[in-house]
């Protein structure tokens, strides 16, 4: 069987209660869902950013408000939410081991000609003896990302990157680039 069975990620997003979401086929809607109120209210907080203060009124949003969101969702689902990156800009968004497989794994079909909006995982592991059902989603690089995620960052914008994130690796992305993951554990 191959572990690396890739699932649609334009599959019908029903409205599944989360504490409902019981079999495999909920259980990915559900967290689709929630991913796409993430990433919906993320790409929400960063335009709004981006026309009051510009690119580094945008890296504040995402130092700030994504974390927020994030926390917020999980809360409202009882699941772990988030999102990470091979090329961290904040360290708190480390993968673990799985999800660094993951992103791994995304980065090879990428380069074999999937794109990233099409790249999304999910399986149910069992970490510290307990059955979890894990599900990733790739983050494609956008045009409006590369301002503080392309080659060169103009000045103003490194400059803020080097002092929100001293330790920034996630530059020198292209569009379309497999920017990171959105991450969903959820406890069965």
């Amino acid at each position: 069987m191959n572990r690396w069975k890739m699932i649609p990620v334009a599959m019908a997003l029903a409205a599944v209660a989360p504490a409902q979401a019981e079999s495999v086929d909920e259980r990915i809607a559900a967290s689709q869902e929630a991913i796409q109120e993430f990433a919906q209210t993320l790409q929400g907080h960063l335009m709004e950013a981006m026309q009051e203060g510009g690119p580094t009124e945008a890296i504040s949003v995402c130092r700030q408000v994504a974390p927020q969101i994030a926390e917020d969702i999980s809360a409202e689902t009882g699941w772990s939410v988030g999102r990470t990156s091979l090329k961290l800009r904040n360290p708190d968004n480390a993968p673990d081991a799985w999800e660094r497989e993951v992103l791994e794994h995304f980065e090879a079909r990428h380069a074999e000609g999937v794109p990233a909006s099409e790249l999304a995982y999910h399986e149910t592991v069992q970490e510290d003896g307990e059955e979890m059902f894990r599900l990733m989603r790739a983050i494609p690089t956008g045009g409006l990302c590369l301002t503080c995620h392309g080659s060169e960052p103009s000045g103003d914008i490194q400059h803020a990157l080097e002092q929100m994130y001293p330790e920034d690796q996630a530059i020198g992305y292209s569009e379309g680039d497999v920017r990171g993951a959105f991450t969903i554990i959820q406890r069965m």
